[in-house]
């Protein structure tokens, strides 16, 4: 019987971090919100020939999966050589994803990852569009690399890095499978199905921004969550 108890929480410790993992997930797919981001890479690759466009296709996905990787990694470090306290970084960090799934959710599909310049810019400028501006600022900008962040600084274990680096690797490997396939989805999804997923997006996202907020809220005002 304790053996059969043991198994019982092992199980349930197991599915609690599985959660974990699932939650960051989400959350990234919404902030980064490939599907929405897709009428983009389809626009700035339209002038490459199919096989120049897949090897972009992979240098993007590449390029987002290390930019991840390298904030989960070493985020904490980053925080600490600019002391910079944690509970700040996730008001922050809460503050700037909110204000992007607004955004997403007024239809201002990529006006909050390029500026003017960058949006103006030929992309015959680019040396490769792969790395700058798809993979950064567009897909891993800001609010994807503090998000990244403030998740593994607040969960720390061998365990923890294992599962959310499983996760951004699984998340580039879709990616890269979206891209793939960017010509036929578009025009599947046309203008409004990709409205239609970018405002849902929004919504997901702009729910974790607010735990994010709130949980940094509280840490640093302790006198916020006791008043009745």
């Amino acid at each position: 019987m304790p053996q059969l108890q043991f198994h019982r929480s092992d199980f349930v410790e197991h599915a609690i971090h599985f959660a974990i993992y699932l939650q960051f997930f989400i959350g990234l797919f919404a902030i980064v919100n490939p599907f929405g981001t897709l009428p983009i890479f389809f626009s700035m690759t339209a002038h490459q020939y199919e096989a120049d466009r897949n090897r972009t296709n992979l240098i993007t996905s590449i390029s987002v999966g290390v930019i991840l990787l390298v904030s989960l990694y070493f985020g904490k470090v980053i925080l600490d050589l600019f002391s910079i306290s944690l509970d700040s970084f996730r008001v922050a960090g809460g503050i700037l994803i909110v204000s992007i799934a607004m955004t997403m959710i007024s239809g201002k599909l990529g006006e909050h990852k390029q500026n003017k310049e960058e949006k103006n810019a030929d992309v015959s400028e680019y040396e490769n569009i792969g790395v700058v501006p798809l993979a950064m600022p567009i897909m891993a900008g800001p609010g994807a690399i503090g998000s990244t962040i403030v998740w593994g600084t607040r969960y720390h274990d061998w365990m923890d890095y294992v599962g959310f680096s499983i996760a951004i690797i699984l998340f580039a490997v879709i990616c890269y499978v979206l891209f793939r396939f960017s010509a036929p989805l578009v025009k599947r999804l046309g203008r409004t199905g990709s409205n239609v997923v970018t405002r849902i997006m929004g919504l997901i996202l702009m729910s974790l921004g607010i735990e994010i907020l709130v949980a940094g809220l509280s840490n640093l005002f302790p006198g916020l969550t006791s008043i009745n």
